[in-house]
């Protein structure tokens, strides 16, 4: 047999192809009995169950510090500036001499008025004893009736003259004091802004600035729209926020670190502002080593709101499809359900969903890029959420909590 088909080569071609026919006869039908019984996989998840709480939330703005009192020093008399007596730049405290001007001119003009209170006062007493004299002679009848009158207004015309040179001699005190320049209250300095030898008027009476610094102003807009949201949220019941002043406001540096003293709403502007549409803010934050600087940018975080009986979904959870957003929920028998929903603001990592989802729901987070509704998935339960403190990541609710 083996020498014909050797001998025959079309008859062995022949004899290797029936051979191989015969084995996928064979073998088909146990492949494809053994790939039905094994079934196509089903996609893992990972999923989330809603579980609402109340998640306190903050409110956040872009500041600018100010100085609670800012005092122009200024010169009350004219005259030549003799010195600067304080470094530009550092702390002054109540009462500590800045400037000093030329005092001799008014030394002069005191002892002027001085003396001029002497001439008065020495003419009073002439009249006094004048009148003195002349009230029994008028009695007796040895004097006229015109004398007597006489007598009395020149009396009384010294007396004023007294008052009035006692008056100047006062002016011509304060003058004198007024060429001693001091600080009103405790701050910081500024730049003086004339040099020693200038004669100072009127004109330029200016001579630095101290500007409080315990306690210190942050400032902060809020914008028309965030008033209106916050109405809307809060008349629909998802947010709760105590009235303006009780709200407290934490103040952020420019290198994100958390100022250490937090500050309360002391002022609300009861009108917008018609250019920008926006309306002013006022918090009053405690700055006993004076960290906070006049004119300094920071950003005002205000905590005190709630949102009530709030869900919470990871941000990755939430897809855009052509008609909003919409979340993949696992319904009964393990099939996944598109889910349009509402979302609100971000908090953290999270995003608040306001309508679409309940309480015990169980929502895809990880293995939804892929998903169909219907389709049948395994699921493995994701990292429970950190719950919020009033201390986290704010939700930039747009709102302003200033409204009163």
């Amino acid at each position: 047999m083996e020498q014909r088909l050797r001998s025959n080569p079309k008859r062995l071609l022949g004899f290797l192809m029936t051979g191989i026919l015969l084995t996928v006869f064979f073998l088909t039908p146990a492949c494809q009995s053994q790939k039905k019984a094994s079934g196509p996989a089903q996609p893992v998840v990972t999923v989330l169950e809603i579980v609402p709480r109340d998640v306190p939330v903050t409110f956040e703005y872009v500041a600018q510090t100010q100085s609670s009192h800012l005092v122009n020093i200024q010169a009350r008399v004219s005259g030549f500036l003799d010195q600067r007596l304080y470094s530009e730049g550092d702390i002054v405290k109540e009462g500590q001499v800045l400037f000093q001007m030329d005092p001799k001119p008014f030394q002069v003009q005191l002892v002027q008025a001085q003396a001029a209170l002497a001439r008065q006062e020495a003419a009073l007493e002439t009249a006094r004893l004048n009148l003195a004299r002349t009230k029994p002679l008028a009695q007796l009848n040895a004097l006229s009736q015109k004398d007597l009158d006489d007598a009395t207004g020149q009396f009384e015309s010294a007396q004023a003259n007294v008052e009035q040179a006692k008056a100047q001699v006062e002016t011509a005190k304060l003058n004198l004091s007024y060429t001693t320049i001091t600080s009103p209250v405790t701050g910081i300095s500024s730049a003086a802004r004339q040099t020693d030898g200038t004669y100072i008027s009127p004109q330029n009476s200016l001579l630095t600035t101290v500007a409080v610094l315990q306690p210190i102003w942050v400032n902060f807009s809020v914008s028309e729209n965030e008033m209106q949201k916050f109405r809307d949220e809060r008349a629909k019941g998802l947010i709760w926020g105590p009235k303006y002043k009780d709200f407290e406001v934490e103040i952020v540096l420019v290198d994100g670190s958390v100022y250490p003293f937090l500050g309360r709403m002391t002022f609300a502007e009861p009108s917008y502002n018609a250019q920008t549409g926006t309306f002013l803010v006022r918090a009053t934050v405690n700055n006993p080593k004076g960290t906070l600087r006049p004119n300094q940018y920071v950003r005002a975080r205000l905590k005190g709101a709630v949102r009530p009986q709030a869900i919470l979904v990871p941000q990755r959870a939430v897809q855009q499809g052509s008609k909003g957003n919409f979340i993949w929920v696992v319904g009964p028998g393990g099939k996944v359900e598109q889910r349009p929903v509402t979302v609100g603001d971000w908090h953290g990592d999270d995003w608040f969903v306001f309508e679409g989802l309940r309480g015990g729901e169980q929502v895809v987070v990880d293995g939804g890029l892929t998903l169909r509704p219907g389709l049948a998935v395994t699921t493995k339960p994701a990292a429970a959420p950190v719950a919020a403190t009033a201390g986290g990541p704010p939700a930039k609710t747009g709102d302003a909590p200033g409204a009163r």
